[in-house]
């Protein structure tokens, strides 16, 4: 009887829904870097205090601007208290990246985790389940009192006092979300029997400043980290760019020393105390087209950009551009590699969710050799594997920033239109699902299950790109440049094709999602009715 119910509480936790690549140690992020041993020696000895002082306040809140190396920081304590079995979940946001790029599934993902971690709670958390079989259909309130708080107040004691890591909260989608979140937070604090403690990241927006503002000051501590004395930074970016260009001299067979101290002390302080800096300065060295020396010649060549906060930055990122995308070609072959850049890597930085070079070749109905070329040339800022199955990839955030403002990337090459790039996203996903059609999956009757058809059949009949345009093709119309085409569009796909948009939406799990967006089209075509 015990066995028994002991599988019906895996079985029960097991069907919590965790966001893809949410854990600090994700195979999606297997790539992404740690602190190397010598650096932020203080920064990381003053959070484990934290996290081991039994009366420390329970939320500790590491702000700082773009490039000052978070989700850095985040990724080395996450793996330090994971090896000190101290680490209760993780969840790291990432803006544009389907899952866990809102709140839908961050509750249920820490529940999961929690199952893991603390296997005294798997009991309650699957009684939870029991008691209400639409709580993963619920919001956040209820899932943070169901599956967490409760569970945690009615496990029994418990000697070892566990850590959350959440990294770059910002890049949640939803300032309310965020908000609600740090509320519910915050009640932590009261836990008696299990001690809980929230490690959190974040840029310094307004919105999380107010949501700070409404906690208790009991409940949280900060820390600024862009005010850590620039001495301090230095000297950590000096040791990363010894460390890592070093290996670089044997592999060429460099003179020594390569780089000397002189060049270090130009590149620290280029970096202006921005660790993405020193990361894509790094890449842009290593990665591109001329060897170390030459690259390295490029970016100490480069001029200020401006006297904004991220000069440097935005120069490095300037300088790999037009080195790495358009280099010494005519005018004409310019003109045509930096249309085919906006196409391709804007899209990248306005999409809802990521995808591999051909499903992207594919979503935008332009040939797979357009893509790669233009991702071949840009690996010092986008993630691109050689596994062609695996999602292109921003590095950092900053790129996006960059290249949406046009005050920052000065070259209008380069510049992308969000308003466009959003409207040519939703005609390109509305001639994708206007092209379903009836039995997408040529089931062999009605009523079959989703579980009894094969996951590879789905994968098949309806590819990632199809996929992705039946999923966000409204969230791209939202955003776009307002036209009366586009509600012809949309009126001629709902007069044609709503029910194989449905049955695509079903057969991929994201039927709810249709009923959203159902509603909502009622009223932004009831507007338009009233409009005309």
């Amino acid at each position: 009887m015990i066995r028994i119910q002991s599988l019906h509480q895996r079985t029960n936790v097991a069907k919590l829904p965790c966001a893809e690549g949410a854990a600090h140690d994700d195979w999606l992020r297997r790539h992404e870097d740690h602190c190397l041993p010598d650096t932020r020696v203080e920064l990381r000895k003053q959070i484990m205090d934290w996290c081991d002082d039994l009366n420390g306040k329970c939320i500790f809140w590491l702000n700082g601007m773009a490039g000052t190396g978070k989700s850095t920081i985040s990724r080395t304590i996450a793996l330090e208290l994971a090896e000190k079995k101290r680490l209760a979940a993780s969840f790291f946001f990432t803006r544009g990246k389907k899952d866990v790029s809102h709140s839908r599934m961050f509750f249920t993902t820490i529940a999961a985790q929690l199952a893991i971690s603390l296997p005294v709670l798997r009991t309650f958390i699957s009684d939870a389940i029991d008691n209400n079989a639409h709580i993963f259909q619920k919001g956040p309130r209820e899932q943070w009192d169901q599956l967490i708080l409760h569970p945690l107040k009615n496990a029994p004691t418990q000697s070892i006092q566990l850590v959350v890591v959440i990294d770059a909260l910002d890049e949640c989608d939803s300032m309310e979300d965020i908000q609600l979140i740090l509320q519910l937070l915050a009640e932590a604090k009261d836990l008696q029997t299990v001690r809980i403690k929230i490690f959190l990241t974040s840029r310094p927006e307004i919105p999380i400043f107010d949501g700070f503002r409404q906690l208790s000051g009991e409940a949280y501590q900060d820390f600024i980290l862009h005010n850590i004395p620039l001495d301090t930074v230095n000297a950590d970016i000096s040791t990363f760019f010894v460390q890592k260009l070093s290996p670089l001299k044997a592999k060429y067979g460099l003179g020594t020393p390569w780089p000397d101290e002189g060049i270090i002390e130009q590149l620290v302080e280029r970096a202006a105390g921005l660790f993405i800096y020193a990361a894509t300065t790094l890449r842009f060295i290593r990665d591109g087209i001329g060897g170390p020396e030459e690259q390295l010649s490029l970016v100490l060549s480069a001029t200020k950009s401006s006297l904004s906060a991220t000069e440097h930055l935005d120069g490095i990122y300037m300088t790999l551009l037009q080195h790495s995308v358009l280099g010494t070609r005519g005018s004409q072959e310019c003109k045509e590699l930096a249309g085919q850049f906006r196409q391709v890597v804007g899209s990248i930085v306005v999409m809802f969710n990521t995808m591999p070079a051909r499903n992207l070749a594919q979503l935008l109905q332009i040939p797979i050799k357009m893509v790669s070329r233009t991702l071949d040339s840009l690996r010092s800022v986008l993630n691109v594997s050689e596994n062609e199955s695996q999602p292109v990839r921003l590095f950092h955030l900053s790129f996006r920033d960059f290249l949406l403002d046009s005050q920052r990337c000065s070259d209008s090459r380069f510049q992308i239109d969000e308003k466009e790039r959003h409207t040519r996203l939703f005609r390109q996903c509305m001639s994708h699902i206007s092209q379903l059609q009836e039995n997408i999956c040529d089931l062999w009757g009605p009523g079959v299950l989703i579980t009894e058809i094969p996951s590879d059949t789905i994968q098949k009949c309806i590819p990632p790109h199809i996929q992705y345009a039946c999923r966000y093709w409204l969230d791209h119309w939202r955003l776009r440049n307002p036209m009366e085409e586009d509600i012809k569009t949309i009126r001629q796909f709902l007069e044609h094709h709503l029910l194989h948009w449905l049955e695509g939406l079903s057969l991929i799990g994201e039927v709810s999602n249709g009923v959203h967006v159902i509603i909502a089209l009622e009223e932004i075509l009831s507007v338009s009715c009233n409009i005309h």
